[in-house]
């Protein structure tokens, strides 16, 4: 039975996410469980058995100390500048939250009015005959009224005239026109002020993250994994931005609101106020509690999404090893691990959200209940007036209503908090290896190269258990080539990066001319020291700018252009690179692409060590440094390096020894300690351990030898031949010689024609233009999200039935507020009906304060559960769907690693920010505008028709913010994935970038990058800020509208000031509602931009589709093994005009073992990817035991094939888990027998039983803690263990040594009996006994024979075979 996860589009895509159930049980989420791991480091010492200096050192390379973050550590990076004009910012918003409860004392003041107006009919009633029994019923005596109208002199109680009454109210509404402008003024200003700031501070600290991470020592990014750290970069900074931005505007507003209410309501009535107050602290300690667990829930929900984001980055990397085992499902379950502990985390910090707000909310209604309860017993015992009464209730209406909405407010800044937490933690960690810390240097003339290894003693820091290197002695003269050779693991690369300050070892000393490297200032020492690695890392920009990289800290690093590229040009010269380099479209301004995608294995190499050389190091490092390139290219590439080591200390690690017989030194390692040092000769001579390293590399004696000056002739005619049709050196007009006929365009005939366009180009342009991204309505966007929650929606209907109770409290409010005034209107004789009345409405406000905050507990409860399963959900399919995409989409610019991590945090964060407490708000919203509307229309309509004639206003406003902001988001959307990009291309190719000492390069123009996208938002986001503050005003022009409006409505007798108050309170509360709603535009534009890119993510399919079940599905019995190309053209989709391959034709029968040789990017490992069906070719057949490779299920196809890279890539598990990763079966279902053999053929057995924890090792993050032999050997029995027909070998055996390599090529060759075997070889003792050797030359096959017949045949094989015969060997 195989292990299969569900395939198919759409349903399948849905249902599979179930496959894998979250548990925090699982062995890699203990692993790096966020704050829990933390625990576990303090509970168990993993340097407990060393000594305390050693465990000191070790200790010190990967402790990370917690941060203590409140809120105003988020504003550490603050200058004077920034200081003031933030001051100026809190001063508006001050003023803002100051200007609404004044609005309270005008409130009170409408109020008395009202309800001491009486129009003329009372006082014609008053007039007749009925005075005296009036005065007895109502229990006044007369007095005068506030005018001197007659009739109003003589009545009973202090009354208003109609003409005084229309005075006054005039008087106030020119006082909410005042308060509406200022308002407008403070709002703009203090928003534009704190948006702007949010961005400059977030990019200090986005750029003091970088810089510090930049400066850490390996052994952190060991520990860490570049996937954490990106996930810091493209998500946490931008919670921190959110969490200092116009939401602190907002709270402080809010805040300061509550505050002056409270000071309102104790000016007009202390004592009702200091009744009130107990429910306001109770309000308080609710907050301070709640917020407490708050930030502590959220930083572990962000502790658990940064791991995942490390899996996330691995895979993506890695993508083409993903595809050709088609583990994508099985990492997604892992990703889907971590996800489940975000998701539980983010779900109980929604329910304390939830319960905060149901408490606000019940304590609002409380306030109500109580101040009215209360008032009415006052203004009884005429202690108090209405206008005192109404002006406390409503301000501390106010307060609470300001206060219940800073929860929602408070999850921004406490996510913002959490994650400034992280990155802190990285800021202030002091690095032991730190390049910019003070230390010793020496003068440039003094500086020879010599290099001393005095009893040194290493381990790694993250294999604490195993000594790698102890008591080494090695001593290496200036100017001298000295070579480290032996098996894998033995400790050559540790030398290097110990001589790099990569680590510090725990004993002896390293001596530089006789300084001890651990006193000399870092980055100095780097700057005299040049590497170039196994696994050349080239970054996104130009090949002149990837060699010119290398001049940083020499005194050519601010030279002109000239002389830049003459140094360039001698470098590339001296390595091989100009010919191929000169011949590109675009010469040395050709983008390599990411981490060098577009450029061939060797013409990378090239590339990497013109770098080197250029700034002519006084110190030279090469690790495999010619690996990667055929034996022609290496050959040249080897005399031009043995010509620059002169002058200068060159220390080489070579497993092919051929490219190191003339180093003055070699020294030949075995488990950290020196067998034997000589030079080849007498090594040879001694016949010890470098002599049987030699017979294992001997390729078989040439029959005859070829003059040496012939050679040399032929080799210099061959590399112009080679380097002209390398890939990537070709152009349209050098192609081939088929040509298109136009007449016969249907026939695609191949004959030569005046046209001269190749059958490549015919097709191509033949292709339909891509379409661009699509832009769909909102409406379309939200029934896509809807579709995602499908399995919810239960909970979501649970959620909208509570906000629309919620969003039912303020008509209620406004019935109930409407009846409770209107019984003030009782004089002194119905006393007792008024507090009869009173204490009715103040229970019903009790009662329904409990509804109201068990509604919002259980809407923001199931709310924030569908959202974070929605987020949860969206994050899983965005990464199946990324990783099922074909390589022509990862190949594109756009969709580097970086942007697509970045992706899958932004945006499924993004539309988080829609979701939970924030989509309760703003239904609530919506539903009470809708409900306040209704009811204010059943009230008074003539008077309610004008009062929501305001609320399109406000809308119009807030909607005018949120489409504005969707420009703006999208704009600054794409610069943070540009600058995220970049800054996570630095940080996944850390060891090159501080080995060329490039930290501060990156940093500066991270820094520039971020300057830029400030600058370019500052006008929009003005204008922005000023349609908020429009907003904000007008909810006073509307007040003072409602109250002029309808009190024309009362002068004329046509409504009760009862009606008044209900539609003008259920009207006029909408349209605050409405720009509540747009206060979250922020929140909704980036919600509508993140979901509108995943929905073009999810509706692209890609061309070669592992989702599909369409295709012809092979019996596993029936499949022999056979591969033929016939007449195979193709090219790269993002390299169009570069032809690869140009008729290509080959034949590989069943059970043959077939190599492929041939120059640098003559189209070899395009042929294994077109094997992989990782492409399609433009024309021509890729047949598979006869059956065109795009007619076949693809998983059925690739079930068949296995493959080994030449980069082998290893994942953050177990070496057990990475083996399992190669075999289709259920990884339960796979024995340990079957895994122990696999690694015996592959000669890394006795190695995996020798660790300490044996097979259930961590490999680290893309295998970091082994060496290069060690996880290709991996690789090899991950390929073994699926037991392939077809097994596909792109330098398989290139990292390893003279030894092992022997061992593991009989393992493969007798591996590949019985199955068909295709090997691309540089190292040609590893194919001599191939069935059929296919020779490669510009993208077609030149020669084609058995080992022995193309030697015979003395063509291009042959040279091949001499260059890499070694002198001496017999």
């Amino acid at each position: 039975m195989t292990w299969k996860w569900s395939t198919s589009r759409g349903v399948k895509a849905a249902k599979s996410h179930e496959k894998f159930v979250a548990t925090e049980n699982s062995p890699l989420l203990q692993q790096n469980r966020g704050d829990e791991a933390v625990k576990v480091a303090e509970q168990t010492d993993e340097f407990s058995h060393l000594s305390p200096h050693e465990s000191d050192i070790l200790r010190k390379q990967v402790l990370v100390r917690p941060v203590s973050t409140n809120f105003f550590s988020l504003f550490r990076y603050t200058t004077g500048s920034d200081r003031f004009v933030l001051g100026l910012g809190f001063l508006l918003a001050i003023v803002s939250g100051t200007l609404r409860p004044l609005m309270t004392v005008v409130v009170g003041e409408i109020a008395q009015l009202f309800v001491t107006y009486r129009p003329q009919s009372e006082l014609y009633e008053y007039h007749g005959n009925t005075k005296s029994n009036l005065n007895e019923a109502v229990g006044f005596n007369v007095t005068s009224g506030f005018n001197s109208t007659d009739g109003y002199d003589s009545y009973p109680y202090p009354v208003t005239t109609p003409d005084e009454f229309q005075r006054q109210i005039n008087q106030i509404a020119l006082i909410f026109v005042g308060l509406g402008v200022a308002d407008f003024i403070a709002s703009t200003i203090n928003t534009y002020i704190f948006i702007d700031r949010g961005e400059v501070l977030s990019s200090r600290i986005r750029k003091n993250y970088l810089d510090s991470t930049l400066r850490q020592n390996i052994a952190y990014f060991d520990k860490l994994g570049t996937g954490e750290i990106t996930t810091r970069i493209s998500t946490d900074t931008l919670l921190v931005q959110e969490g200092m931005s116009e939401k602190v505007g907002q709270v402080t507003s809010n805040i300061t609101t509550f505050i002056s209410a409270l000071l309102v309501a104790f000016t007009r009535s202390w004592k009702l106020t200091l009744i009130l107050i107990c429910i306001t602290l109770s309000v308080l300690i609710t907050m301070t509690v709640a917020s407490r667990y708050m930030v502590k829930f959220y930083r572990k929900s962000l502790s658990g999404y940064s791991v995942g984001g490390t899996i996330a980055e691995e895979v993506l990397s890695s993508i083409r090893n993903v595809q050709a085992f088609a583990i994508a499902n099985r990492l997604a379950g892992q990703y889907d691990e971590f996800l489940a502990v975000t998701e539980k985390w983010a779900h109980k910090a929604g329910m304390v959200i939830g319960f905060m707000s149901g408490m606000m909310w019940f304590f609002m209604y409380c306030n109500y209940a109580l101040a009215f309860f209360q008032g009415s017993r006052f203004i009884a015992s005429g202690y108090l007036q209405i206008r005192q009464v109404m002006s406390v209730l409503m301000s501390m209406m106010m307060g609470s209503f300001f206060l219940s909405s800073i929860p929602p407010l408070l999850r921004h800044i406490a996510n913002g908090i959490a994650a400034a937490s992280k990155i802190y933690s990285a800021i202030d960690r002091d690095s032991a290896v730190d390049p910019f810390a003070p230390g010793e240097t020496f003068p440039e003339s003094e500086f020879n190269g010599k290099v001393e290894f005095r009893n040194l003693k290493f381990i790694y820091p993250s294999r604490a258990h195993t000594t790698v290197l102890e008591n080494f002695n090695l001593t290496i003269e200036a100017g001298k080539t000295v070579a480290l050779v032996g098996a894998s693991g033995s400790g050559k690369s540790t030398i290097i990066g110990i001589l790099g300050r990569l680590y510090n070892h725990v004993g002896g000393h390293v001596y530089v001319d006789g300084h001890d490297i651990t006193k000399l200032n870092v980055e100095w020492l780097r700057q005299h020291i040049a590497l170039v690695s196994q696994e050349p890392v080239l970054f996104s920009c130009s090949i002149f700018e990837n060699i010119a990289y290398g001049l940083i800290g020499t005194r050519y690093e601010t030279a002109s252009r000239i002389e830049k590229e003459a140094l360039v040009v001698e470098a590339c010269k001296k390595a091989n690179a100009w010919t191929f380099i000169e011949k590109l479209p675009l010469g040395w301004n050709t983008l390599v692409g990411e981490r060098g995608f577009l450029m061939s294995g060797g013409q990378k190499q090239r590339i990497a060590i013109a770098r080197a050389i250029v700034s002519n190091p006084k110190i030279l490092l090469l690790d495999e440094a010619t690996s990667a390139l055929d034996t022609k290219s290496e050959r040249v590439v080897q005399k031009a390096l043995d010509a620059g080591s002169k002058g200068r200390t060159t220390i080489v690690i070579a497993h092919r020894l051929s490219t190191i017989k003339d180093a003055d030194m070699i020294v030949v390692m075995s488990k950290g300690k020196i067998l034997e040092t000589g030079n080849h000769s007498q090594l040879i001579a001694r016949q010890g351990e470098y002599y049987e390293l030699v017979k294992a590399q001997q390729i078989e004696a040439l029959r005859e030898k070829q003059d040496e000056d012939e050679g040399d002739s032929d080799e210099t005619e061959c590399d112009a031949e080679s380097d002209l049709e390398s890939e990537g050196a070709l152009s349209n007009s050098t192609e081939s010689s088929f040509y298109y006929k136009e007449n016969e365009k249907a026939a695609l005939a191949l004959s030569r024609t005046k046209t001269e366009r190749s059958v490549s180009t015919i097709v191509i342009r033949q292709k339909p233009d891509v379409p661009a991204p699509r832009v769909d309505s909102m409406w379309t966007l939200i029934k896509f999200s809807v579709q995602l929650t499908k399995k919810e929606n239960k909970y979501l209907v649970i959620g909208t039935v509570c906000a629309a109770i919620n969003g039912l409290g303020h008509p209620v409010i406004s019935i109930l507020y409407a009846l409770s005034v209107t019984s003030f209107r009782n004089g002194p004789a119905e006393y007792d009906l008024m507090l009869k009345n009173i204490r009715l409405y103040a229970g019903v406000f009790f009662a329904l304060g409990w509804i109201q905050a068990s509604a919002f507990f259980l809407c923001n409860a199931t709310l924030s559960f569908v959202g974070q399963r929605l987020v949860r959900r969206i994050r899983y399919q965005t990464f199946r769907h990324i990783a099922r995409q074909d390589m022509a989409f990862f190949d594109k610019k756009e969709n580097s690693t970086g942007k697509l991590t970045a992706m899958l945090s932004q945006d499924a964060q993004s539309v988080e920010g829609l979701s939970g407490a924030t989509l309760g708000q703003i239904m609530n919203a919506v539903f009470n505008i809708i409900a306040g509307s209704i009811l204010a229309l059943c009230a008074a309509p003539r008077m309610a028709g004008i009062f929501i004639g305001c609320v399109p206003l406000m809308v119009g406003c807030g909607y005018g913010r949120f489409s504005m902001l969707a420009r703006v988001q999208e704009q600054a959307r794409q610069m943070n994935e540009k600058s995220a990009a970049y800054a996570c291309e630095a940080v996944s190719s850390v060891r090159t970038v501080i080995s060329l000492t490039r930290e501060r390069d990156i940093v500066e123009a991270y820094e520039a990058d971020l300057a830029r996208q400030a600058r370019s938002s500052r006008l929009p986001t003005f204008k922005s800020a000023a349609l908020f503050g429009t907003a904000q005003g007008l909810q006073f022009l509307i007040m003072g509208l409602g109250f002029w409006w309808g009190s024309r409505f009362i002068y004329s007798g046509e409504y009760s000031v009862t009606q008044f108050y209900i539609a003008f309170m259920s009207s006029v509360f909408g349209a605050q509602n409405a720009g509540i709603v747009f206060s979250y535009a922020a929140d909704m534009t980036k919600a509508k931009s993140a979901t509108q890119s995943i929905k073009n993510l999810f509706d692209r399919e890609p061309a070669i589709d592992e989702w599909s079940d369409e295709g012809k599905s092979v019996d596993p019995e029936k499949v022999e093994g056979d591969i033929e190309f016939r007449d195979v053209h193709f090219r790269y989709p993002t390299r169009p005009s570069v032809p690869v391959l140009r008729g290509l034709n080959l034949r590989v029968k069943k059970g043959q073992y077939v190599a492929l040789v041939g120059s640098s990017g003559c189209g070899k490992s395009t042929t294994i990817s077109l094997i992989e069906e990782f492409y399609r070719p433009l024309a021509g057949q890729v047949l598979f035991d006869g059956h065109d490779v795009n007619t076949l299920n693809i998983n059925n196809y690739r079930s068949h094939i296995a493959l080994v890279q030449q980069e082998p890539v290893l994942y953050a598990a177990t070496i057990r888990e990475n083996i399992k990763f190669g075999s289709l079966e259920n990884p339960d279902n796979i024995s340990d027998e079957r895994i122990f053999e696999v690694c015996k053929q592959s000669n890394i057995h006795d190695f995996i039983v020798s660790l300490p924890d044996g097979y259930d090792t961590l490999c680290g993050t893309k295998g970091v803690l082994l060496s290069g032999g060690q996880k290709q050997r991996i690789a090899i029995a991950r390929a073994l263990i699926r037991q392939p027909k077809v097994l596909l070998l792109d330098e398989a055996t290139s990292a390893l040594d003279s030894e092992s390599e022997k061992v593991v090529q009989a393992a493969l060759d007798q591996a590949a009996k019985g199955r068909t075997t295709i090997a691309v070889a540089h190292r040609l003792s590893t194919i001599q006994n191939a069935d059929k050797i296919y020779v490669f030359e510009g993208g077609k096959v030149l020669e084609e024979g058995t080992h022995f017949e193309l030697l015979a045949k003395r063509g291009k094989y042959y040279d091949l075979v001499q260059a890499q015969s070694l002198e001496g060997a017999e």
